[in-house]
């Protein structure tokens, strides 16, 4: 039974659903033969079913990513079709470039850079310069329910990237991101039976081996089931680190004529011992150090981070007639942290001299999440209508726990790092042994929109407008200081807002081949409270107050080129976002959201088959963000921390001539300098890495075999990945040495 295109299916009239989206699939291809060559016997995996009507996107000229991707609650969408920006990274990618997480997809975007969470080692991605963290990704239309600090590849199949605010197509991210949105597309059996190994080696001796085994059943293959396991373990390129990953995911779906049926269970457990932690940035200092050798460890021998996941989905969806659809969907985490860090914080920038302290942190998760929704079609006259309407429920409920080892300051260096045992843990927020409920956060909405097409069906404009209801709990920690308690804890504290985001976007097909752009669109995060006091000691009139929610503002145009097998684009965008800042009058200050941040900058993209055999993706950002208002002279125009004004990802990727099965490819990824503090009186300098790969497709006993080999980092360069990550902070992320890997995949 053929999916259905992903072109233009929306809804009529009014009704519920939230932040949908619809779908996803599977794609595994290879180049195609050269004229006269006989084809090998690989296994193909075509769009399958799931309960969407839209059906996967198809991969471009090249597959590497795909014609579409999923613009939010309008549902999956050609490129030259959508007023925003989107590219939709395929499996084929992620395999070829032996990509193991969302941030290693992610060194292909030049518009996005991979940073790390603060104090622990979460994955968080900039995109347009503001911070989205792993937990504010999406499965397939659903927030958070990908393990939070850490998501394997094998659990999903594509990674589809929105780049701007967002707040109408995906409804407002539980942790804030606002310069774009990130959604992960499931597994899904495919047309074709599938059985691959895959086994692979890599520096340090790390060691893998995953399978992926799916097939259909039943009348015209009406019903699918794709199981997928993997397992790492071992060291790694950096000295001293280890890790060791399992999981566990079944996908299944089941179709009809007018009725589609998809769930998914996980379970994914990620442990990291002695893993280097951020580099925090002392007061004292003036500059930002030399990075120390990529592969030397400064971690203490006793740290370690665990994590633990399950995850489950449904989805259905039902033609109510052939104009109109309805669709509902659900979705849980189940997670489990603990920690055992030592950050380390630079004292001395020529030196490397710094101290370090044992912290530790315990965290449960209970996520609940869902949408129901409507969309269609009808006409007025000459004039098209695409209607969704949605409502959808967030809900984040966590225990959490941690402690320090007051009294024990360790001194160190980052150069030539010292061990130590274990610090005694002296200050504890709530019992590490049994996290308490910590706070929750509640988001509901309720949107709807329209795109309206003319000039049959060359100028497309988009409105809608979401109703967003944020309502986040904070409940204080019991504080026990060398075994006195010092504070009961429980103490509630109740955030309870909310805002209605508008959108308006426009498309016009210039020519088959060019599409011009423009959207206006809102992202939304929760405002903050007013603290006690400012500047150490003076009272803060308007103590405790919470702040509106945070709108920031996007003005967005662009042209989209698609030239059948090579294609790319040009934004240019503004994003305006509110900031807190305190105003100090005599001996007293006030707390408000007079300030900004304003992000504006140009993105190029292509992607596709330059020439026949060569394959190009990638592009260049430039990007100025800048403070603006913020109540002191020494911050105002100063850069925003952590966002650098030039990124590129340029990769290409040949087939060799005269030897069939066999592609080499290179990646120059480049990321300029960025400030470390807000004066931007400390300043990381810019890198560049090289990565160079090769994969060769054979035939043995008639079963299809790709050997990989990729080196990242070739030239081992010693380099600062990333500041920042956290609003406001500027630690710093040593760059990963040169890394080698090694695979071989057999399909049954």
């Amino acid at each position: 039974m053929p999916v259905r295109s992903s072109s233009l299916r929306a809804v009529a009239g009014c009704a519920l659903t939230p932040l949908a989206l619809c779908l996803s699939h599977a794609v595994w291809a290879q180049a195609a033969p050269a004229a006269g060559e006989k084809s090998l016997s690989t296994v193909t995996v075509n769009a399958s079913a799931d309960a969407s009507a839209e059906g996967l996107s198809p991969s471009y000229a090249g597959g590497q990513v795909a014609r579409g991707g999923r613009a939010g609650i309008l549902g999956t969408r050609d490129n030259m079709e959508t007023p925003f920006s989107i590219t939709s990274y395929t499996n084929e990618l992620i395999q070829d470039r032996q990509a193991r997480s969302v941030g290693e997809v992610l060194q292909s975007d030049p518009t996005v850079r991979t940073a790390r969470g603060f104090g622990n080692f979460q994955e968080a991605y900039f995109v347009r310069g503001f911070i989205l963290n792993s937990d504010d990704t999406a499965y397939n239309g659903l927030y958070s329910l990908m393990p939070r600090q850490y998501i394997a590849t094998e659990l999903f199949e594509r990674v589809e990237v929105l780049r701007g605010a967002s707040a109408f197509l995906t409804g407002a991210a539980p942790n804030g991101s606002l310069g774009g949105a990130i959604n992960l597309l499931p597994k899904r059996a495919p047309n074709e039976p599938l059985s691959r190994v895959t086994v692979g080696v890599g520096s340090g001796g790390q060691a893998s081996v995953s399978t992926d085994i799916a097939r259909r059943f039943g009348p015209d293959g009406a019903t699918g089931i794709r199981l997928n396991a993997a397992y790492r373990g071992g060291d790694t390129a950096v000295d001293d680190e280890h890790s060791k990953l399992g999981l566990l995911a079944l996908g299944m779906d089941w179709r009809s004529r007018d009725v589609r049926l998809s769930g998914d269970i996980g379970w994914q457990d990620n442990r990291l011992k002695r893993t280097r932690t951020n580099v925090a940035v002392g007061a004292a200092l003036t500059s930002i150090p030399a990075a120390p050798d990529a592969s030397a460890n400064y971690a203490q021998p006793w740290s370690y981070s665990n994590e633990k996941d399950w995850f489950g989905t449904f989805r259905a969806e039902v033609d109510l007639n052939s104009n109109l659809t309805a669709w509902a969907a659900y979705g849980l985490r189940r997670s489990e942290e603990a920690n055992s860090l030592a950050n380390l914080t630079l004292a001395n920038a020529a030196t490397g001299a710094g101290t370090t302290s044992r912290f530790d942190n315990a965290r449960e998760d209970r996520v609940d999440t869902g949408e129901l929704g409507l969309r269609g079609k009808f006409r007025t006259g000459s004039v098209g209508h695409e209607v969704v309407a949605s409502i959808s429920a967030f809900q984040l409920k966590k225990d959490n726990a941690y402690a320090l080892g007051r009294g024990s300051t360790l001194a160190t260096n980052l150069y030539n790092p010292v061990a130590y045992a274990q610090p005694a843990l002296t200050y504890l927020g709530n019992d590490l042994s049994d996290p308490a409920y910590n706070g929750a956060t509640k988001l509901q909405s309720f949107a709807i929109g329209d795109t309206v097409s003319l000039m049959d069906e060359r100028l497309l404009l988009t409105l809608g407008l979401r109703h967003q209801k944020m309502k986040v709990e904070d409940v204080s920690y019991r504080i026990v200081d060398n075994g006195v308690v010092t504070q009961p804890g429980g103490v509630r504290k109740e955030y309870d807002k909310s805002r209605t985001s508008p959108v308006a976007g426009l498309v016009f097909k210039i020519t088959p081949q060019f599409s011009a752009y423009a959207n206006y669109i809102e992202g939304l995060v929760k405002g903050d409270s007013a603290p006690a006091t400012v500047l150490g000691n003076v009272p803060v009139t308007n103590s405790g107050e919470d702040l509106p929610p945070y709108v920031s503002k996007q003005k967005e145009i662009g042209l989209k080129f698609d030239g059948g097998r090579f294609g790319g684009g040009v934004a240019l965008f503004s994003i305006d976002r509110p900031r807190a800042v305190t105003t100090v009058t005599g001996n007293t200050a006030v707390f408000s959201a007079a300030g900004k941040d304003r992000h504006q900058g140009v993105e190029l993209t292509m992607y596709g088959e330059a020439m026949r055999g060569l394959r190009v993706l990638g592009g260049l950002t430039w990007l100025d963000a800048k403070q603006r208002s913020t109540g002191s002279s020494t911050t105002d125009g100063k850069r925003v921390i952590g966002v650098p004004k030039t990124q590129a990802s340029i990769g290409a990727e040949l087939d060799v001539p005269g030897v069939r099965g066999l592609a080499v490819d290179g990646r120059v990824v480049y990321t300029g300098s960025s400030y470390a503090n807000a004066v931007n009186t400390l300043q990381a300098p810019s890198w560049t890495r090289l990565d160079v790969g090769a994969r060769y497709l054979m035939e043995v006993q008639g079963k299809a075999l790709t050997l990989r080999a990729r080196v990242d980092n070739l030239f081992d360069k010693n380099y600062w990945a990333s500041t920042g990550g956290y609003p406001g902070s500027g630690y710093l992320v040593v760059g990963a040495p040169r890394t080698f890997m090694l695979s071989a995949s057999v399909d049954f």
